[in-house]
């Protein structure tokens, strides 16, 4: 069976409107989107590391409870999960401020060995820093000489833009990686301070991927292949909290992918209708987070 890896950060979000505390979550991009597969029987492996505190069980009990593997987290004593305050603005979009306490020694772990046609994510800015990056990447490479669809989220805001230009080659890099890669417009805009589909396109084809799926917010979805090109709309709603609706997009894609059997060598010719498919399935998981406070799908 066709197994599906996210590897990313942990945090422990508690989410604040009107600065009231209103919700508490374990949080982190690729965990929200292994809570949402686990939760619809996906195998799914989550790759991370937190602590051996309370934060770190009560997390490790919640991914478990929702049918993701922790085989593959770093439990580390000499440091603190981190912790991540987000603050809801009147379009429910979120500011955060994290707290992070790592030991000196990060992800000391033994990965899994990928098969052909599994799936892996990989992503946001945990992707490309320096105390994780090496043991990262050597696993993505060796996934992708395994035959895995690697499917590349960079979800880098704002408060990193001053940091990026010391990590642009890592993100240049990612993206030789993936088979897909799935960024937001505030991404393109961030990291290469591109605001045209069509001038994102060209920068990942450019570094050898040749699949991007382009969101933007309530402005719809965009679809750029090498054979094809399409814009979604996306159902109006009054949206809870957008925490997780990237996030979830991803899971829906990936769910997508795994529901049509669609498989590493299909990946560059996927045809239109299927591409219809696997995009409205990001919509729909992307949108039901949207609608309550949790960072993971309801269904």
């Amino acid at each position: 069976m066709r197994k599906v890896y996210t590897i990313g950060e942990t945090v422990y979000d508690i989410i604040f409107r009107n600065f009231e505390p209103i919700s508490v979550n374990p949080g982190g991009a690729m965990l929200n989107t292994a809570i949402s597969l686990g939760r619809l029987n996906i195998p799914v492996y989550f790759i991370s590391e937190f602590a051996n505190d309370t934060v770190g069980c009560v997390t490790d009990k919640f991914l478990i409870t929702n049918k993701v593997s922790t085989e593959y987290v770093y439990r580390y004593n000499n440091g603190k999960s981190a912790i991540s305050l987000a603050f809801l603005d009147e379009n429910k979009n979120a500011e955060y401020s994290f707290y992070k306490f790592y030991p000196d020694t990060r992800l000391n772990i033994k990965f899994p060995e990928i098969n052909k046609d599994d799936i892996v994510l990989f992503g946001s800015f945990y992707s490309i820093t320096s105390e994780v990056r090496r043991p990262l990447i050597e696993f993505i490479s060796a996934a992708k000489e395994n035959g895995a669809i690697i499917i590349y989220d960079p979800n880098i805001r704002e408060p990193h833009k001053k940091e990026l230009p010391e990590y642009l080659d890592f993100v240049y890099e990612n993206i030789s990686f993936a088979d897909i890669v799935r960024a937001s417009d505030e991404d393109f805009n961030v990291i290469f301070d591109v605001s045209n589909p069509d001038d994102a396109y060209k920068l990942i084809t450019s570094n050898n991927c040749r699949n991007l799926i382009c969101t933007a917010g309530a402005s719809g979805v965009n679809l750029q292949t090498s054979d094809y090109s399409k814009q979604y709309a996306v159902p109006k709603i009054s949206p809870v909290s957008t925490i997780g609706a990237g996030d979830n997009f991803n899971a829906g894609i990936i769910f997508s992918i795994l529901k049509n059997n669609i498989k590493k060598e299909d990946i560059n010719c996927i045809e239109a209708k299927q591409w219809d498919k696997i995009i409205n399935s990001g919509i729909k998981f992307g949108t039901n987070v949207c609608l309550s406070l949790e960072n993971y799908i309801s269904f």
